[in-house]
C-alpha cells in the first residue's frame, strides 16, 4: 500500500528551480564575460537571496525543508548506505542527499561571498571589496575562479548523475516530488505544513532576505 505525503511546500520548491535557473544563469554569465559580468554580480545578488531564505526556511518551513529532518548521526549515514534505511530516509533527503545539500549550501555561501569582495583588475570589483585589504580581495578573487567555481560545477554534476543514478537504477523518480510536492511511500508518514499562512510566511521571509541583500549591496557602493 503506498501512501500520499506532501513532501516538499511550494516555497521550497519555488526556491529549488529558482535556484538551479540562477546558477545556471551564473555560469553562462561567468563564461560569457564582458558586460555579462554585470549580470553574473546580479544574479549571485539573487542566489544570496534565496541562500538566506533557505537557511531561515531550514528552520521554521515544512516538515522535510527543516534541517532537523535531515541532520543524521554518521551511525544512520553508515546503516543507508549498507542497505538498512529508516523510513524516514525514504521520504525527504536521504542521509547521501542531505549531505550533498549542506555541501551545496556551503559552496554557494562561499562563492557569493568571495564574489562580493572580489577584484579581478579588469572588469569587476565585487560591491564590498573596498571593506578588505587588497591582498584579501585578490585571494577571494583566486578563490572564487580557480577553486569556488569547480567546486559547484563537481556538486551539480554529482547531484545530476545521483538522480540519474536513482532514476535508472533504484526506479526512484526524484524530480517528480519537487515539481508536485507529493511523493508516494510505504509507510504513513507526517506531510510538511503547506497552507497559506506558510506560503504568505515565505514570501515575508524572501522579501525580507532580498531587503537586506539589496542594503549590503548599496552599503558599497555609497560607502
Amino acid at each position: 500500500m503506498a501512501y500520499r505525503v506532501r513532501v516538499w511546500d511550494l516555497p521550497t520548491r519555488i526556491f529549488h528551480w529558482l535556484l538551479v535557473a540562477c546558477v545556471a544563469g551564473m555560469i553562462i554569465t561567468a563564461y560569457a564575460g564582458g558586460a555579462a559580468l554585470q549580470w553574473h554580480a546580479r544574479i549571485g545578488y539573487c542566489v544570496l537571496a534565496l541562500l538566506l531564505f533557505r537557511i531561515v526556511w531550514g528552520f521554521v518551513g515544512g516538515r522535510w525543508t527543516r534541517f532537523s529532518s535531515f541532520l543524521y548521526h554518521p551511525r544512520s549515514v553508515l546503516a543507508y548506505v549498507r542497505g538498512q534505511a529508516h523510513p524516514d530516509h525514504l521520504v525527504g533527503h536521504n542521509p547521501l542527499g542531505a549531505g550533498s545539500v549542506f555541501a551545496m549550501l556551503v559552496v554557494l555561501l562561499a562563492q557569493v561571498g568571495t564574489g562580493l569582495v572580489a577584484d579581478d583588475e579588469i572588469a569587476f570589483t565585487g560591491p564590498l571589496n573596498r571593506f578588505v585589504s587588497s591582498s584579501t580581495g585578490l585571494a577571494a578573487t583566486w578563490y572564487h575562479k580557480a577553486v569556488g567555481q569547480w567546486l559547484l560545477i563537481g556538486l551539480i554534476v554529482l547531484h545530476v548523475g545521483a538522480v540519474l543514478y536513482y532514476l535508472l537504477q533504484k526506479r526512484q523518480n526524484l524530480v517528480a516530488p519537487m515539481v508536485r510536492g507529493d511523493k508516494e511511500v510505504g509507510t504513513p508518514a507526517d506531510s510538511s505544513r503547506d497552507d497559506a499562512a506558510s506560503r504568505v510566511g515565505a514570501a515575508v521571509v524572501l522579501a525580507l532576505a532580498a531587503a537586506a541583500v539589496t542594503w549590503l549591496v548599496r552599503l558599497g557602493s555609497t560607502a
